[in-house]
């Protein structure tokens, strides 16, 4: 999820956990908690594109690294803290919370993480954008609600219950439910017109859970749908061929495979102006119906030093600009 949904649900749980003793630092030290496993970003930028996305929701993301740093954190803070209420124990276990509930969020999203590392297993429910509105904004009100009492006012523990509450019900029930209605009504579409196909992928469109889109896999192209819950007319798939051919002098090499092994095998390949692109379906489209809009996470392909680079294209803010009134006219049905 986006940082700031990171922060407050990072704050909220420090709060849940040691705001009765020692207020509000434990919404700070929890934010600070919350914001940790992202700084895998910034680490990143010290390597190669692949290297960097494989790297990405990986290590910091883990079980692991919330267990074995969780007390080297809490104990950082309880020297710091020194003239706390709050021991080490207690800062250790306000980081380790903090540190688990970032990526069990994630898990949610499409990008998934790799929270039982080393496994090489991603969770990935796609149930959440990154960045949703309905799921964030509530929950930030009942963390600014209790930030203004006195930590012993039994107020604060019930604001910040009630966004826990609130905030979880939407990820869990509401957002989980609407997954599963939107893909039979994918499901219902492609028995409908007699599509045959391999396997299908769902996710929500940005900031929002009424729209839903669908990849489709069939033998020489991936279908791509929209379905808002307002919807009355009938699904419509547009198709984007596979274009495997176009890779197939590389289709060997290693770093090929580490791209497709993360895209989970939802890539297809472009030529552009003699460069070839390879592009991650998983994320969709720069313009959610158009077939011609570019795909949001395209790399274009070239070799250096006998060695296959990748690397990716750059995203233009005035797309996302023009996205926004589309998806909003689109999210209100067909």
């Amino acid at each position: 999820m986006d940082s700031l949904t990171q922060i407050v649900l990072g704050a909220a749980v420090g709060e849940a956990v040691l705001g009765k003793k020692v207020g509000n630092k434990a919404m700070l030290y929890g934010a600070i908690a919350g914001t940790i496993p992202d700084l895998d970003t910034f680490i990143g930028n010290f390597f190669d594109t692949i290297t960097s996305i494989e790297i990405h929701r990986g290590f910091s993301h883990s079980i692991i690294f919330a267990i074995i740093f969780a007390p080297l954190f809490g104990w950082i803070i309880s020297k710091i803290e020194s003239k706390s209420e709050a021991n080490w124990k207690n800062w250790s276990w306000l980081m380790f919370w903090g540190l688990f509930t970032h990526p069990l969020l994630d898990a949610h999203t499409t990008w998934g993480t790799q929270l039982f590392w080393p496994f090489d297993l991603r969770l990935a429910y796609k149930n959440i954008f990154v960045i949703d509105p309905l799921y964030t904004l509530p929950f930030l009100i009942f963390l600014i609600l209790p930030m203004r009492l006195k930590r012993t006012d039994p107020k604060r523990k019930k604001y910040n219950r009630l966004g826990l509450i609130i905030s979880s019900i939407y990820l869990l029930i509401i957002t989980i439910g609407l997954k599963i209605y939107t893909f039979q009504k994918f499901e219902n579409a492609l028995e409908a017109q007699n599509i045959e196909y391999h396997r299908i992928d769902t996710r929500p469109t940005p900031l929002n859970t009424i729209l839903w889109t669908a990849n489709i896999e069939t033998e020489e192209a991936f279908l791509i749908g929209n379905y808002s819950v307002f919807d009355t007319q009938p699904i419509s798939f547009y198709s984007v061929p596979k274009n495997y051919k176009l890779a197939e002098e590389i289709e060997d090499d290693p770093n090929l495979h580490r791209l497709i092994q993360i895209s989970e095998g939802w890539y297809t390949f472009s030529k552009e102006n003699g460069n070839l692109y390879f592009n991650d379906l998983r994320f969709g489209k720069m313009d959610i119906e158009d077939p011609a809009a570019p795909f949001i996470f395209s790399y274009k392909l070239s070799e250096e030093n006998g060695e296959l680079i990748a690397t990716e294209t750059e995203k233009e803010l005035t797309d996302a600009k023009a996205l926004l009134p589309r998806l909003w006219s689109r999210i209100l049905g067909n």
